[in-house]
């Protein structure tokens, strides 16, 4: 299936979430975050980008979708009940990004950080979301490449593959190191279960800010 590309996705900024993440008292029109939002969200784009893939056979710690293959035991066992999953790539998007180089002051890079991580996670929420609507998806777990041991960052190149020209259609790079560019940028697999899974459930790693899960 050719990748479907989300562009036009709804995005504003929480001021008052900001404040809380910045340690800000909650009213604060001196702080310059009401200013900074507002920029942002002059500027800011989110995207999404996914497509529907089949499961082709499964082996060990081999899974191969739509003819590309995968290396982990963990994602083969996840996958083992379904028969397609969604590959997808959401980001901040690169017009936030730039906006956000053009501070150098510590504690508007914090507020412009801030701000792109909740670019990301609007698109990530929008894109299941539109799972859900669009495919019948309402319960899905998804793993991303990089979050445990088991499916490294190098996995980052065969999900690519899977998607296509991904710097074309929605600007995300994937560099050398496996890392992608903007950096808020999230990529994995969506896939239906009927038990909810999280990588962090097996990630032993006790102060991450995002965990979603105990382990």
């Amino acid at each position: 299936m050719k990748s479907i590309v989300l562009d036009h996705i709804p995005f504003t900024v929480d001021r008052a979430a900001v404040r809380t993440t910045m340690d800000l008292p909650a009213e604060g029109s001196s702080d310059g975050i009401d200013e900074l939002a507002a920029a942002a969200e002059k500027v800011a784009r989110p995207r999404a980008i996914f497509s529907l893939s089949y499961i082709d056979s499964r082996d060990e710690d081999l899974t191969v979708i739509d003819g590309i293959t995968f290396t982990s035991r963990v994602l083969r066992v996840n996958l083992d009940p379904v028969h397609r999953v969604f590959p997808y790539v959401v980001t901040c998007g690169r017009e936030i990004e730039t906006w956000s180089e053009a501070y150098s002051d510590p504690l508007e890079m914090f507020a412009a950080d801030v701000i792109k991580e909740q670019a990301v996670r609007v698109a990530h929420e929008f894109l299941q979301a539109h799972l859900a609507q669009a495919y019948g998806c309402t319960a899905t777990s998804h793993m991303n490449p990089g979050s445990l041991p088991d499916w490294p960052l190098p996995q980052q190149v065969p999900l690519f593959q899977l998607l296509g020209d991904v710097e074309g259609l929605i600007g995300v790079h994937l560099k050398e190191s496996f890392l992608m560019v903007p950096t808020k940028t999230v990529s994995g697999l969506f896939f239906p279960t009927e038990t909810r899974f999280e990588s962090c459930q097996l990630c032993p790693r006790e102060d991450c800010p995002g965990r979603r899960a105990p382990y």
